[in-house]
């Protein structure tokens, strides 16, 4: 479980690829870190199967490559670090997993005095679960949802504001309209809605 507030922004220093699965190398902070520990990179949960030298490795089965932005990644590319929270952290963020529920592209990024407004597509099968003001991860980032779809829209979208620390300490700095972000809505929502409908049945 993770809180969705980053901790350091990391870099890919290798990617192997085994038939459907592969194996990335992540350079980062690795002081503390244990074999068999959980990290989310770029909001996926990833175990930690290796450490050496400022680097720890991670293997990525096939069903992961595919419902993540994950397969994409290549050598030097920035990414998203945090490690797994404890029971005695403060809850920063809101409760993410590190399993993405879909993948989303960038529609655009506006620029505002203090802080970027980004819009992003919100494909139909979340998009009962995103809701304005509610939490949203965002390529692992704990996201506060400003405004969504109006009624009608035949595309969806949302949007979410970054402030100067956010624009710093992520990869949603550097993100432009158009790449492709991990998204995971509030898993509460889900626990409720599934709640709701086995309700009905009876």
């Amino acid at each position: 479980m993770f809180t969705g507030i980053v901790a350091e922004l990391g870099e890919v220093a290798g990617v192997a690829h085994h038939g459907d699965a592969a194996r990335l190398t992540i350079r980062g902070s690795t002081e503390g870190v244990a074999l068999g520990e959980s990290i989310a990179v770029n909001g996926v949960c990833l175990t930690v199967t290796g450490i050496l030298g400022g680097t720890f490795t991670a293997d990525v089965m096939g069903e992961t490559l595919s419902r993540s932005g994950l397969g994409a990644l290549t050598p030097g590319d920035p990414v998203n670090l945090e490690r797994s929270v404890r029971l005695a952290d403060r809850m920063g963020g809101h409760l993410v997993q590190g399993h993405v529920d879909a993948t989303a592209t960038i529609i655009s990024r506006t620029p505002v005095e203090h802080w970027d407004q980004v819009r992003i597509t919100l494909p139909d099968g979340i998009a009962r679960y995103v809701v304005e003001k509610g939490s949203i991860a965002v390529d692992g980032i704990s996201l506060t949802v400003s405004a969504l779809t109006p009624p009608g829209t035949a595309e969806g979208w949302f949007e979410v504001c970054l402030i100067p620390e956010t624009l710093k300490r992520t990869t949603l700095g550097t993100r432009q309209p158009g790449e492709v972000v991990n998204l995971e809505v509030d898993v509460i929502a889900k626990y409720v809605e599934r709640m709701l409908i086995a309700e009905g049945d009876k």
